[in-house]
């Protein structure tokens, strides 16, 4: 761990912190709105969306201004997208909470790129530790942004538009620190130099499609139960303090093994740790169907967060090998477009299933995400056990 690692990983924080607080009130707030009940997690979805869309430009962007630049940007992004939020809950507008959610997604898109950033932070030997601590850095928006979002949901007339002025503070200290991150510097391309392979070339790689279907799925999974379990929960009686302790106990799932994953992936490989964290789903949907009490939702939701925290950081430790340097920018973009169009219907589809449908076929349908995991492992230990000179 050095400086430049310790404060990518509070960026991370603050990051995780707006993605919570998100996912905690955009669907109740959106529900409120919403002409129609299904429509309520369509501020969640327009968040995914705008992530999805804005890929291409953030990888544009981080190539022409270098890390640093695009970071901040993301973060300005993000800083008046919550003032829209705000402004679209105080006028009772749903067209415009939707247009800003999807507004955020272009922050959300730079966000995603921190776990990659950090890889370039440390020495080649400690990059998945590099990797796996940053992302441990999201234990502060795992307690920080379900807080946050029930301390401010009343200090307006109108309910969470406190909390959407909250991450406005957010956004800017986040912007304080990433000043002080030290990027490696951006290398001038000369011209007529190597710009590596086609994009279509890299995306066929085995170790690109599994790496790549696994962090959209567990993403997917993860996505799927998280975003509907505030609208489940209200169902059931709970109050919105309930729903934010479950939240803020997932997102400790998520991101508190950040601290040793990286050595569990050094010391037993990455499809093993991988395999684990498809397990942990498995076992997260059996929890979750068993009964709707308190400790239920809190420990499936738990067990969620640890087996995507084992999926989504082995594959973005696997992803690495996929491509060159000169190819990162463009791979890494492939990746979270796949991340966030997975993330965009399940985000509409978990609103629709739990009002429609109710919490248990939500999670019955949850199992397919995770069973196609398991086959992308399943199909690339074949084929690195028929083509043992193979190591992509």
């Amino acid at each position: 761990m050095n400086a430049n690692l310790l404060l990518l990983a509070l960026c991370q924080g603050l990051f995780l912190t707006n993605n919570v607080t998100f996912i905690a009130i955009n669907g109740l707030v959106g529900l409120s709105l919403a002409p129609v009940g299904w429509m309520a997690t369509l501020p969640v979805m327009g968040y995914v969306v705008g992530g999805a869309l804005s890929t291409g430009l953030v990888a544009k962007s981080q190539a022409k201004w270098g890390r640093r630049v695009s970071f901040q940007l993301g973060l300005l992004v993000g800083l008046l997208s919550a003032i829209l939020c705000a402004f679209a809950a105080h006028t009772h507008n749903f067209a415009l909470l939707v247009l800003a959610t999807v507004v955020a997604g272009y922050y959300s898109a730079n966000g995603q790129l921190y776990r990659f950033a950090a890889a370039e932070l440390a020495e080649a030997s400690f990059r998945e530790k590099a990797v796996s601590w940053v992302m441990a850095g999201g234990l502060i928006g795992a307690i920080v942004g379900p807080n946050l979002a029930s301390q401010s949901k009343g200090w307006f007339e109108t309910p969470f538009m406190g909390a959407y002025v909250a991450l406005t503070a957010v956004a800017v200290c986040g912007m304080v620190l990433m000043h002080f991150v030290k990027f490696p510097p951006v290398v001038e391309k000369v011209k007529g130099s190597a710009e590596g392979r086609p994009l279509s070339e890299i995306m066929k790689q085995p170790v690109f499609i599994v790496s790549a279907a696994a962090a959209a799925l567990s993403y997917g999974v993860m996505n799927l139960l998280m975003a509907a379990t505030p609208l489940a929960m209200q169902v059931c009686g709970y109050q919105f303090s309930d729903a934010a302790l479950v939240l803020e106990w997932h997102v400790i799932g998520m991101f508190a093994p950040g601290f040793f994953t990286g050595h569990l992936i050094k010391k037993f490989g990455v499809i093993p740790i991988m395999g684990v964290g498809v397990l942990l789903n498995f076992v997260c949907i059996g929890i979750a169907l068993s009964g709707t009490e308190l400790h239920q939702f809190v420990l499936a939701l738990f067990i969620l967060g640890v087996g995507w925290n084992f999926v989504f950081t082995g594959s973005t430790t696997l992803s690495m090998t996929a491509w060159r340097p000169e190819e990162k920018d463009r791979g890494q973009a492939a990746i979270n477009f796949c991340v966030f169009a997975t993330m965009a219907f399940t985000s509409f589809a978990s609103g629709a299933l739990v009002t429609t449908q109710g919490w248990a076929w939500l999670n019955y349908g949850s199992a397919v995400p995770v069973a196609l995991t398991a086959l992308a492992l399943t199909w690339l230990i074949w084929i690195r056990k028929s083509q043992p000179t193979t190591s992509k």
